[in-house]
């Protein structure tokens, strides 16, 4: 079992961000915004053709424009390893995979010169057949090895087939999700800086040593001659988790300008091609139950794109392994290699729309079963987690289901759909659940100081993207080092400090706060309790935590909505929603609550706006930018409330946390779509929900 912290003095505080005002004020410098001397702007040339070759790309009247200092091309560009990431090995050869791909960029002395010189660039194409259309028919998928990131593609317990034919009541529905992009408030920028020790890189990145990894690789390298910086980070919903190919791109100018800093920004444009995205799912979910609605057979099969040059094979059937209790289960993933851009992480990948399709299906099956969606969902609560067999450390879906009811006034629904209006306005309900596994990264560890100034001074790799790394670690070490909070500062994002795992996976306050207990209790131990003298410091990893391999380890959560929809034109609004969650101990209510609210908006803008539109014919997204791809704004969320359990758990981490930052995303979707059928009648299995549906249905 872990260590727990014996001392509370911060941890469980309600305390703003100490980077908040810095952020207001204008203080804290993003990526793109730091100091440079004598910079220079580079602007990206993209293909715009889907598949085939270059042939030939003519630069003269872009490098005869004042300012214009280079122009690279595969032909001029220096040279990367190759063999081992096709996204990231650019400007290399002539090939052309996906449009929007890099093929050049222009560098010049501002970025409107760049941008102009880089419209200058005339390219020559010998254009191939494209394939981008998804979802298509069965025929031409393939089964990949594991899904991200190694779980099993497939997996098959009992007898799945007898169960189903044997079953009172059984369900067999397909449901969609669309593509969706992150598109988080800073845009992803880079500043390269080469110089006689190697290469420095101010990136919007969710993790600096990951990222000095990659491109330590690629530029072959030792790590220690990069250093990467991203001490504030505008968001990211895991688009920045990995290294993209802009990134490069900046790297291989500025070292082609040989010594002269150069800054790129990716458009909001570029960003839906360049950055990665959520996959569009198809799912076909088979249920077969008892008359009481004991689930005895469940099926999830997946279909999703991945990029012909990259696979990435999101793990979409992955949750429902561990949601519910079905002797009998099938899941598997398909994939469909197209010529499309390169998936990646987004917000709880996998789990977010891996939990669409089962959790509508749960809403139809209670239906069926003539049960409450909620009674349903107790009905079939597991005592040990369905696929590893193991115990979970704690598993409280039960109460937040309870919790949820009571403070959603769910004792006045309606049993039967469409029985409520109001005007115009058809008025329903809907409830769905939430799941979000422990993540576990080894290796994360910290440095604790003691300052000229008195204060304890914190240093750990890690980055804040905006969900309060700075503050809560400030806490967690005021914790186990028994000091006022006011008496610790923390320094994050430079792979000069300590190793830190990746901003993701809900597992940073996880990872990193279990390396500053570490480094905290290592530092009482070596100098004690007393006033230690200045200069006092200690660096410890985070410790192997064997309760990781005894229990299941995951947070849930219970979502509630209340949807109208318009009987005149099918408009749909959500007025109002509530998350109550089980995600371990909170350490800091003001942001925690601050995470679920925004996962929560996420999933309703999920739910009702977004969807990344392919044009076939051209192989690309045609809505690229925000006045089109439509994220969800203040007035569509009047009323969104967070609670949670007090839970205690203490084998996840010394400190007793879960996780927080995805768990709010992963049923919205779900709930939503259960209300507007509650309130219409009307079963919508794709997403968005739009107006049309209803008017059709």
């Amino acid at each position: 079992m872990t260590r727990s912290i014996e001392r509370t003095v911060a941890v469980g505080e309600d305390t703003e961000r100490v980077d908040g005002r810095a952020k207001v004020a204008g203080r804290a410098p993003y990526a793109y915004e730091h100091a440079v001397e004598r910079p220079l702007y580079a602007h990206p040339i993209q293909a715009t053709i889907a598949a085939g070759r270059v042939r030939d790309m003519v630069t003269e009247r872009a490098l005869a424009l004042e300012g214009v200092q280079a122009v690279l091309t595969p032909d001029n560009a220096p040279r990367l390893r190759t063999g081992q990431d096709a996204e990231l090995e650019i400007l290399q050869d002539s090939g052309v995979a996906f449009r929007g791909q890099l093929i050049g960029c222009v560098v010049a002395d501002t970025p409107e010169i760049a941008r102009h010189a880089a419209d200058l660039v005339e390219v020559d194409y010998e254009r191939a057949e494209h394939d981008v259309a998804f979802p298509r028919e069965r025929s031409g998928l393939y089964r990949p090895d594991v899904v991200n990131p190694s779980y099993e593609t497939d997996t098959d317990d009992g007898d799945v087939g007898t169960a189903l034919a044997s079953a009172e009541v059984r369900l067999d529905a397909e449901y969609r999700t669309a593509r969706n992009h992150n598109n988080p408030l800073e845009p992803h920028t880079t500043v390269a800086v080469w110089d006689a020790d190697g290469l420095t890189l101010h990136d919007s990145t969710q993790g600096v040593h990951s990222m000095r990894s990659v491109v330590a690789g690629l530029f072959d390298l030792e790590e220690s001659q990069i250093r990467v910086l991203a001490p504030y980070v505008g968001g990211g919903f895991g688009s920045k988790g990995t290294a993209h190919a802009h990134v490069v791109l900046a790297a291989l100018a500025a070292k082609r300008m040989a010594g002269r800093p150069v800054k790129l920004a990716l458009t909001r444009q570029q960003m839906f091609t360049l950055t990665g995205y959520r996959t569009p799912t198809v799912q076909r979910i088979a249920l077969g139950a008892d008359r009481d609605g004991r689930i005895d057979a469940l099926v999830v099969d997946v279909e999703e794109q991945t990029s012909r040059i990259k696979e990435f094979a999101e793990q979409t059937g992955v949750p429902s392994r561990t949601m519910y209790a079905a002797p009998n289960r099938r899941t598997s993933h398909r994939l469909a290699a197209l010529d499309v851009p390169v998936p990646s992480w987004m917000r709880a990948p996998g789990v977010c729309p891996g939990m669409f399709g089962p959790e509508v299906a749960m809403d139809e099956l209670a239906e069926r079963c003539g049960l409450d969606p909620i009674e349903l969902r107790l009905r079939n609560e597991p005592e040990r987690d369905p696929e590893t067999g193991k115990p979970y450390s704690s598993r409280n879906l039960a109460e937040c289901l309870r919790v949820g009811a009571r403070r959603f006034g769910w004792e006045n629904r309606p049993a039967a759909p469409r029985q409520t209006r109001k005007g115009e306005w058809w008025i329903g309900t809907g409830v769905a659940s939430s799941t979000y596994p422990v993540h576990h990264s080894p290796g994360s560890a910290a440095r604790i100081e003691r300052g000229t100034d008195g204060r304890y001074h914190v240093s750990i790799g890690a980055v804040d993207i905006g969900t309060g790394a700075w503050t809560v670690l400030g806490q967690i070490a005021a914790d186990a080092l028994g000091v006022p909070a006011e008496d610790v500062v923390v320094t994050v994002g430079d792979t000069n400090l300590p190793f830190a795992s990746v901003a993701g996976g809900s597992s940073g306050t996880a990872n990193w706060g279990s390396a500053v207990v570490a480094a905290a209790q290592g530092f009482r131990a070596r100098f004690g309790d007393d006033d230690p003298p200045a200069g006092s410091e200690h660096t410890e990893a985070a410790p192997e935590n064997p309760d990781t391999e005894r229990f299941a380890m995951h947070a849930f959560g219970a979502q509630f909505a209340e949807v109208h929809v318009s009987a005149d034109t099918g408009e749909i609004r959500v007025p109002r929603l509530l998350g109550v969650f089980a995600a371990g101990r909170i350490v800091n209510p003001r942001l925690g609550r601050s995470q679920f609210l925004g996962g929560m908006t996420m999933g309703l803008s999920m739910a009702l706006h977004e969807d990344g539109v392919m044009d076939e014919r051209l192989g690309m997204v045609v809505n690229h930018d925000l006045a089109e791809y439509h994220v969800a704004t203040n007035a569509d969320v009047p009323s969104v409330a967070a609670e949670w359990l007090d839970e205690h758990d203490p084998h996840v981490n010394a400190m007793g946390t879960k996780g927080i930052g995805e768990i709010g995303i992963v049923g919205t979707a779900a709930a939503i779509a259960n209300a507007a059928y509650h309130a219409t009648g009307v079963r919508v299995r794709e997403l968005p929900v739009t107006a049309d549906r209803f008017l059709t249905g």
